[in-house]
C-alpha cells in the first residue's frame, strides 16, 4: 500500500502489524474504537538510525517536517501529588510547558518527565513514544493542528517504525483534550 504521507516502501494497516508494535500500542489498536476505522492507522517501517528529524525527513520525504507529531512526557506537581500527561504537538514545536500545559494539569510546576519514567510508566521505548496506547488514566493534551492534518507521522512505541494516523484520531483518544497554543514555535 503507497503511504498518504512521505516517501516509504511500504505502508500497512497497523492491525496486520501488531507484532511491530509495542504491547501498549497493539492493544491500543486491537481495541481501537471511534469514528476513524483502526486499519486507516498505517505503520511504516523506518531505520532507528535515521530517527533524527532532519535526518529523517531528508530520507522519507521533505513533506513530513510539517506533517509530524512529537509525544512527550511531562509531569505535572501540585501539593506532593504527581500528574503524568502526554502532549502532541506539531514536530516544528515545542511543547508550552510552563504556560499550556502547567494550567491544562491545574499543577505549581510542570516539566518534562525522565527517561525512565516515560518508558516505565509507558512500556514504549524512549524515542518512539506515541499517543496510541498511553495509560487510560493519563491526560492526552493535543495541540489543534495536528488534529487538522489529514494524516500525522508519530512514533509506533518502538524507535523502528512509525504510525501514520488520521489527524482527527487524536481527538478520540482516550482522554484526549484538544488544546490551541499547546505547541509554541
Amino acid at each position: 500500500m503507497r503511504a498518504p504521507i512521505g516517501h516509504f516502501d511500504d505502508a500497512r494497516p497497523a492491525p496486520v502489524c501488531l507484532d511491530e508494535l509495542t504491547g501498549p500500542v497493539a492493544d491500543a489498536v486491537r481495541h481501537w474504537r471511534g469514528s476513524v476505522p483502526a486499519e486507516q492507522i498505517l505503520y511504516v517501517d523506518t531505520d532507528p538510525e535515521w530517527a533524527d528529524t532532519a535526518v529523517f525527513v531528508e530520507h522519507y520525504g521533505r513533506d513530513l517536517l510539517e506533517r509530524s507529531a512529537n509525544c512527550v512526557v511531562v509531569a505535572g506537581k501540585r501539593a506532593g501529588e504527581t500528574t503524568l500527561a502526554a502532549c502532541v504537538v506539531p514536530s516544528t514545536t515545542r511543547v508550552d510547558v510552563n504556560g499550556v500545559v502547567r494550567r491544562q494539569l491545574g499543577a505549581r510546576k510542570a516539566s518534562f518527565a525522565g527517561m525512565d519514567t516515560a518508558t516505565g510508566e509507558t512500556g514504549m521505548e524512549y524515542g518512539g513514544i506515541t499517543p496510541v496506547g498511553l495509560p487510560g488514566n493519563w491526560p492526552v493534551l493535543v495541540d489543534a493542528a495536528v488534529v487538522d492534518l489529514p494524516y500525522v507521522l508519530v512514533g509506533s512505541g518502538r524507535r523502528r517504525g512509525k504510525l501514520l494516523v488520521p489527524g482527527k484520531a487524536f481527538a478520540e483518544l482516550p482522554g484526549a483534550v484538544v488544546l490551541e497554543g499547546l505547541g509554541i514555535s
